[in-house]
């Protein structure tokens, strides 16, 4: 399906170079406040002092073909864009991120989980065996509790638990850390995969690259569609580390795995902890990890505002 104009807009504003979601927004803002319509502006652009520069306005006007070339690369995938602003752009982004939320959600897949309640996964790529174990049981309980499992597609613990929440039947959101037209289902995954279930998501340019700044970027964005943050090994300095002071930053429930031999690829559970992180512990009945507290939160704040939420966290 043809994207529509205002869709269009917003893809040229991210392709443009120097303008981000922050940049992105005060256009918006400028638009809304002159009664102007985004779409016409960004069909003609003008430099605004502040808000859009020559070099910008420049870069709009001769770079039209290739923005109607990735328009159609989008539909011909059959992906879907979620604009800032729009009826199914999730509330959660814009209340914890303002205007460094996400200007358009690139989406392919079940958009049903966009109003899931999520909980976010986070951990080294390197992982032992151990927190791999860990991350699969967490995301099996969640899945069977109907609970979404959003990570970031990364190897180790962010597959693990992509995989164990498919593989029992649940859902899973993928929050990509470069262009949606870049990625491909691992093989690893095709078992377990179903599009009905999985819902893939970009917040970067079509046929950006990873980079370590796109996963930071990205984490933010996990951290927020997710009602509770689980952090399974996480060395003291890294993105795993980063996402969870981003979760506690935003106010929302980190819990951090603990247990007996955790290896060195945890090290960062003990700082977090210490900065106030929640202790992820196994059940003596069960032999599972506890997941109590984790589902109270997640369910408790359904329907509750951000702030409203993470009061009820810090108070409970």
């Amino acid at each position: 399906m043809a994207l529509g104009q205002h869709e269009l807009s917003l893809l040229s504003l991210l392709a443009t170079p120097g303008v981000g979601n922050v940049r992105a927004s005060k256009i918006l803002a400028w638009c809304s406040s002159k009664g102007k319509d985004v779409a016409d502006f960004v069909a003609d652009p003008v430099p605004v002092k502040g808000v859009l520069s020559e070099d910008m306005a420049t870069w709009l006007r001769s770079n039209k073909p290739a923005i109607h070339k990735t328009a159609q690369e989008l539909s011909d995938a059959k992906i879907t864009l979620v604009t800032k602003g729009s009826e199914n752009y999730p509330a959660r982004l814009m209340s914890l991120l303002g205007d460094k939320a996400p200007l358009i959600l690139f989406a392919k897949g079940k958009l049903a989980n966009l109003d899931s309640i999520g909980v976010g996964f986070c951990g080294s790529r390197k992982a032992s065996d151990k927190g791999l174990a860990t991350a699969a049981d967490c995301a099996d309980q969640l899945a069977q509790s109907g609970i979404d499992v959003v990570s970031g597609f990364a190897a180790g613990v962010d597959f693990q638990a992509h995989y164990a929440s498919l593989k029992a039947g649940g859902t899973t959101t993928v929050v990509l850390a470069e262009g949606i037209l870049n990625f491909k289902i691992r093989r690893a995954l095709e078992p377990v995969w179903d599009w009905k279930n999985a819902l893939v998501l970009s917040e970067f340019h079509p046929n950006a690259g990873w980079s370590i700044g796109n996963a930071m970027q990205r984490n933010w964005s996990i951290c927020a569609l997710s009602r509770v943050m689980i952090l399974i090994e996480a060395q003291s300095k890294g993105g795993s580390a980063e996402a969870g002071k981003a979760c506690m930053k935003l106010g929302l429930p980190l819990f951090a795995s603990e247990y007996e031999g955790a290896p060195n690829s945890a090290s960062g559970n003990r700082d977090l902890l210490n900065l106030g992180a929640e202790r992820l512990l196994k059940s003596k009945t069960t032999g599972r990890a506890n997941l109590n507290r984790v589902l109270h939160f997640a369910r408790h704040s359904a329907g509750q505002t951000v702030a409203i939420a993470a009061q009820a966290y810090k108070s409970c």
